[in-house]
């Protein structure tokens, strides 16, 4: 089965991609106990299921990593030494989140140091808005929450059902949003004031633009819910449990962007 969420390249749960089904004898290497090793009495050791409880588990450790380093980021970082820490940060972010989806290794040392150099730029941008800003990344954490848990109600009563073309309407989506805003940022470095108008706070566009990104992270989330199940469902290994915490915080710290900035945009400058 191919997993639907876009931080999992490929078959993620397809039985084919490391042989037999997972849960199933011969999963992931050739039949052990057969004849090819000569010796009898022999077997593998055994993998256990991924259960919700796992993703529950390393989605909080996970989360948890991001929240630490970006309250020390936020503490110690001094105003000086923010834009270049910011970018070190940022160039390491997308090196280890590019290893993770395009090599397909997920595990506890590289989720965690992703989500711990994640936290630092979380935590930088968000100290940055907060002192523009009082009190904005409060409510900014308050609507991911609420977000969080109304698109987690909307996955259980099954009011959107994730098929495979809301999977590709929700990819599309996002890619043309990342799109958009590579473009805004060349049209700002070679002299455009604004960029394209889509983070320019005097412009309706930046208003729709933020909304729109706001329910795409959403579309996320309900990816990320459906590769849970399919996973816990199909008896995914336990180390998949890491994908989907890895997912699950990509699309989280998207919408709490999102939010911050859609209220930076109805807060008064301190």
């Amino acid at each position: 089965m191919e997993s639907r969420n876009p931080a999992f390249r490929g078959n993620a749960f397809d039985p084919r991609a490391g042989g037999a089904a997972y849960g199933a004898p011969g999963y992931g290497a050739q039949q052990y106990g057969t004849e090819q090793y000569g010796a009898a009495g022999y077997a593998p050791p055994a993998t256990r299921p991924m259960t919700m409880d796992d993703v529950v588990v390393r989605g909080f450790l996970t989360l948890a990593a991001l929240v630490v380093t970006a309250a020390l980021a936020w503490a110690l970082v001094p105003v000086e030494m923010a834009a270049p820490v910011l970018v070190v940060a940022l160039i390491a972010e997308i090196g280890i989140w590019a290893f993770i989806t395009f090599g397909r290794k997920a595990n506890a040392p590289l989720v965690l140091t992703f989500a711990a150099v994640y936290g630092i730029v979380v935590g930088i941008i968000s100290h940055a808005y907060n002192d523009l800003y009082h009190g904005v990344v409060f409510q900014a954490v308050v609507g991911t929450a609420l977000a969080f848990g109304a698109t987690l109600a909307v996955y259980a009563l099954r009011i959107v059902r994730v098929t495979p073309k809301f999977a590709k309407f929700a990819i599309a989506a996002g890619a043309a949003l990342i799109g958009l805003m590579l473009i805004n940022m060349v049209v700002y470095l070679f002299g455009g004031e604004q960029g394209i108008g889509i983070r320019d706070p005097g412009s309706p566009l930046a208003y729709i633009f933020s909304v729109v990104a706001i329910l795409v992270g959403c579309f996320f989330l309900l990816l990320d819910f459906d590769a849970v199940e399919q996973g816990v469902r199909q008896g995914a290994p336990e180390k998949f449990a890491w994908y989907c915490a890895f997912g699950l915080v990509l699309s989280l710290v998207w919408i709490y962007l999102e939010i911050l900035r859609l209220l930076s945009y109805f807060s008064g400058r301190d």
